[in-house]
């Protein structure tokens, strides 16, 4: 069958947020606010596959439904500043007046002769960024209309981040209709939010993607395989809901994958829906686990598999064991991973894996 619901892929929107209410919430938070309110800035974080883009992409269609020049999500990368002007300038060039020129030198007809004037654009290509933009939204604030920039993978240590976050700061300053929000995993928000030139962002919504509810996901499968007519039985959607452990990016595969190994007009087998399952997990496994793991050191990693060995939970001590370390070395590389957001802490002395499906791949991988 061909799948028309389920889009497995980064950042494309799927037909329907599941478990989202929350986030829901305070986007409408932020339109309600008023310039310069803490509302107006909003951090989301989360691990890959939380939905992040997406969300992104909602708040973008739900501020252009209420009148707002919207940046779409733009990468942070040095042409971020570039970009978003780029951006803006395209949405709001209904509202936006040609520049005009001014004049700059001439003489005055005497007796016959000719005369003349000389007009020149104004040369904006040595303004600053925050000049710029500055500029241009005062200029479609005068048209009543506001303004959202938002800014994807964030990444610490970036001067082009900290040239908008500054110029930005300033039209908070000047009262300026604006509005931001910005998306990245845990640990480079928490990276940026320590940078001693962006201490602004303390002071924004800051969301945590947490999983999405084993229920809601059932009950969206539900709904969806019977629009579908794709037959499945009560226990293969409730397991179907239960391994995506909660992940929005998983429920999709999982979706996915169902619906393209289904027949039409018939039952859903057990091979069919095993195979559908082993495929999404695999998947994951690629696109999320080794994408998490990359950045990680060499130390990081044997950490991780010394907790694969103890199942989802793990205790600090077997770990010190497994690793023949010290404490103080253990403790280090903890504090580092649950500042990255791949582990939590439950409660003193045991962490656990952050990521779906992170043991069964470092278990697989790693343990001997």
């Amino acid at each position: 069958m061909q799948d028309t619901v389920f889009v497995p892929s980064f950042g494309n929107p799927p037909r329907n947020l599941v478990g989202r209410e929350d986030t829901l919430r305070a986007f409408e938070d932020l339109f309600q606010s008023v310039p310069g309110s803490r509302e107006r800035v909003m951090l989301l974080l989360g691990q890959r596959g939380s939905g992040k883009t997406v969300l992104l992409l909602q708040l973008a269609e739900l501020a252009k439904k209420r009148g707002y020049v919207v940046a779409s999500p733009t990468i942070v990368s040095k042409e971020l500043p570039t970009r978003i002007l780029e951006k803006l300038k395209d949405e709001g060039s209904t509202f936006l007046e040609k520049p005009k020129p001014k004049i700059v030198g001439g003489n005055i007809e005497i007796a016959g002769t000719g005369g003349g004037i000389a007009l020149q654009y104004e040369d904006e290509t040595k303004k600053s960024f925050s000049w710029k933009l500055s500029r241009l939204c005062s200029e479609l604030n005068k048209k009543e209309k506001p303004i959202l920039i938002l800014v994807d993978e964030v990444q610490a240590n970036q001067d082009s981040l900290r040239e908008l976050i500054v110029a930005f700061q300033e039209m908070v300053g000047q009262n300026l209709n604006v509005s931001m929000a910005l998306a990245g995993l845990p640990s480079t928000i928490s990276s940026v939010l320590n940078d001693h030139v962006l201490t602004f962002l303390n002071r924004a919504v800051k969301i945590q993607l947490a999983p999405l509810r084993i229920g809601d996901i059932d009950y969206y499968y539900r709904s969806v395989f019977s629009d579908l007519n794709i037959k499945l039985k009560d226990t293969q959607i409730s397991t179907a809901a239960k391994e995506t452990e909660g992940s929005p990016y998983m429920m999709q595969l999982i979706g996915h994958y169902i619906v393209l190994g289904a027949d039409r007009n018939l039952p859903v087998s057990d091979t069919q829906f095993e195979t559908a399952i082993q495929t999404a997990k695999n998947n994951f496994m690629n696109d999320i686990c080794l994408t998490t793991l990359a950045p990680l050191s060499d130390k990081d990693i044997s950490f991780l598999a010394a907790m694969a060995v103890s199942g989802e939970t793990a205790e600090i001590s077997d770990i010190i064991d497994r690793l023949n370390s010290t404490n103080s070395s253990v403790q280090t590389y903890k504090r580092r991973l649950v500042q990255a957001g791949v582990i939590v802490q439950p409660r003193r002395g045991t962490v656990q894996f952050a990521v779906p499906y992170l043991r069964d791949y470092l278990y697989r991988e790693y343990a001997e």
